[in-house]
């Protein structure tokens, strides 16, 4: 039988002229109008479109819609598709497992080899993702290249905390490091693929001069090191995580001034936005990504500077399950000015719209807790909330904090009460209490609330 193989699939040299590293990224980028960019992410979405239009699941999901091919002429009309998110996708596996009908692969013998994956399943059962060679090739592109404008040097020795096994995260971070720079990469991964005293030693043994993972493990990495007496034998200068609001200095603190850097994507757009080296922003990565932010009850756009969920266009994965308005439900807001380069920037990552708590009619992000308790040398920054509802029906959040000692619990819950707007009960636990509900030593991303509602 012959067929293409991965290498074949993809023009790499077009590849790196359409979506340029380093210095060719700056030049372009730099000087580029608004107006311009516009234009080039329209011809790219108008090749999008083709490819989603031969997908089962657009054909579904727009036809239900009455939408046809000639009713989206371009960019300036996205905001008449409807967008979906990972609840469309399961459902979508369900109807037609186990792949879903998603992807668009096509005939074995004539489509592009495909990459499987699955997401981490933090907010339920883990989803298929699956990439082509472009959409993959692209997405590893896009990481390599943020790494290396922030300040990766090719004399760097990385070491990542991702997960690995089916998890998507751990194995395509291992691939835009060791494809788009020239450091030496470690696949350390969690706390279960290798256990915390080995991590640190092994950051030791090799000269690990930057981190990669989610914060809060790289944090208790930290501690690791300080227990074992291991810090003067390790100089890490960059830690590059995903930066809750409450992240940065809590993180450069543990790791004796390393610099922080944040960053943002999901399993099924990759890379969407990233600092660049000044750290005053994430820039949202728009020759390659279209971002909008949308209203969280009626999906209206928002007005500039307010808060909306992150709905994201992949314009570049036009090979295997393009990505056409996916909503993360994860919330950000533009930010004003223009910075180094013509991409819109955005604050980060705030929340997570599917996870907020109506409390007593007060809109609640577990999430904004951490920056409510941020550099308190009091608490150790680790945090869960549970959520329950009396007989009453109404519902109460219990926020436990872990303490080295030393803390007003009533003070500390007049805080909370103070930044969320609402009363929360709170509980004290001791360093490495919340790590059994929170999961921070088995999950890619720890558990912050927990629902024990009936209901």
């Amino acid at each position: 039988m012959t067929y293409p193989t991965y290498f074949e699939a993809l023009d790499h040299r077009q590849m790196l002229s359409d979506y340029p590293v380093g210095q060719a990224f700056l030049d372009r980028y730099r000087s580029m109008s608004r107006d311009e960019l516009f234009a080039l992410q329209d011809a790219q979405f108008r090749r999008l479109m083709e490819r989603g239009w031969r997908v089962p699941f657009y054909q579904r999901l727009w036809g239900a819609k009455g939408i046809e091919p000639g009713d989206i002429a371009g960019l300036q009309d996205i905001g008449k598709l409807p967008v979906y998110d990972k609840s469309d996708l399961m459902a979508s596996i369900a109807e037609h497992p186990p792949y879903g009908d998603f992807h668009g692969m096509g005939d074995p013998a004539t489509r592009p080899p495909t990459v499987f994956h699955t997401t981490s399943g933090t907010t339920g059962k883990p989803q298929v993702l699956m990439f082509g060679p472009k959409g993959r090739e692209v997405g590893n592109l896009l990481v390599g290249r943020m790494y290396r404008w922030m300040g990766l040097e090719a004399q760097d020795v990385v070491h990542s905390v991702y997960g690995h096994g089916m998890i998507n995260g751990g194995h395509y971070i291992r691939e835009a490091v060791t494809k788009f720079t020239n450091c030496v990469f470690l696949s350390a991964g969690t706390g279960i693929e290798t256990r915390s005293v080995n991590q640190v030693r092994l950051m030791a043994d090799f000269g690990v001069t930057a981190i990669v993972g989610f914060v809060d493990y790289i944090r208790k990495l930290a501690g690791t090191a300080e227990e074992l007496g291991l810090f003067d034998q390790i100089d890490i200068r960059m830690i590059i995580g995903h930066l809750g609001t409450e992240d940065r200095a809590a993180t450069e603190a543990a790791w004796h001034g390393a610099k922080a850097y944040d960053w943002y994507g999901v399993g099924d757009t990759g890379s969407i936005a990233g600092e660049g080296p000044e750290r005053d922003g994430m820039y949202v990565w728009e020759d390659a990504q279209y971002l909008e932010l949308l209203d969280i009850d009626d999906g209206s756009p928002v007005a500039h500077g307010e808060t909306g969920d992150m709905v994201v266009t992949c314009l570049y994965k036009d090979d295997i399950a393009p990505c056409i308005r996916f909503n993360t439900h994860d919330i950000t807001h533009e930010l004003d000015g223009r910075g180094e380069i013509a991409f819109k920037r955005i604050a980060g990552f705030r929340g997570r719209s599917d996870n907020m708590v109506k409390l007593r009619g007060i809109n609640v992000f577990p999430h904004a807790i951490g920056s409510l308790i941020e550099n308190r040398s009091d608490l150790t920054g680790e945090y869960v909330c549970h959520l329950r509802r009396d007989a009453s029906g109404r519902d109460a959040m219990r926020v436990t904090l872990e303490s080295r000692g030393g803390t007003d619990a009533a003070a500390l819950a007049d805080t909370l009460k103070q930044g969320l707007g609402v009363e929360v009960d709170v509980e004290l636990a001791e360093p490495g209490g919340t790590a059994a509900a929170t999961q921070i030593d088995t999950r890619q991303k720890p558990l912050r609330l927990i629902d024990e509602r009936n209901g």
